[in-house]
């Protein structure tokens, strides 16, 4: 269940018009027939312990600049998934995400079948508005990499 660094998706630019960060992660899962929808509750539901401590900690360092401070919770309803509100979804994608004063954020599940078993990739996107939000995006980014392979990880085992 090895993490691969892949291409973002062709159409970044119609999920998140003018992002300039955009990155994107895949796993092949074996033996699962997964959706889009079940992939991300897989990756962004019952996060492990240190990525809600991360969560936590990011929540609590943004409050004073009035920034969207999303809180952990299993979400079983369709307009959200993990922290996340379900921006659209169909059974090969689920785009996640939302807008905010320092910056926009997505991230897109996409899943696909291959042989052995379904690609799973998470896309991210990010278009920032000021300097608060190229600064917050240069200091999330070196977690950033380890939270979405681990979420991907997730969904393998899973």
């Amino acid at each position: 269940m090895r993490v691969q660094t892949v291409e973002p998706a062709a159409d970044t630019a119609r999920l998140l018009a003018g992002a300039q960060f955009s990155d994107a992660f895949s796993v092949t899962v074996e033996g699962a027939a997964l959706d889009a929808r079940r992939a991300a509750e897989a990756m962004l539901s019952r996060q492990p312990r240190w990525i809600r401590i991360l969560i936590a900690l990011r929540n609590y360092l943004v409050m004073p600049f009035g920034l969207k401070t999303p809180s952990y919770h299993e979400s079983t309803s369709r307009e959200a998934v993990g922290i996340f509100p379900v921006l659209s979804q169909s059974p090969n994608r689920l785009v996640a995400g939302f807008d905010d004063s320092h910056l926009d954020f997505r991230v897109v599940i996409d899943v696909a079948t291959t042989s052995p078993g379904q690609r799973v990739t998470a896309t991210t996107l990010v278009l920032t508005h000021n300097l608060l939000g190229r600064v917050y995006l240069a200091i999330i980014l070196p977690f950033h990499r380890l939270i979405v392979c681990a979420m991907l990880r997730k969904v393998a085992a899973a």
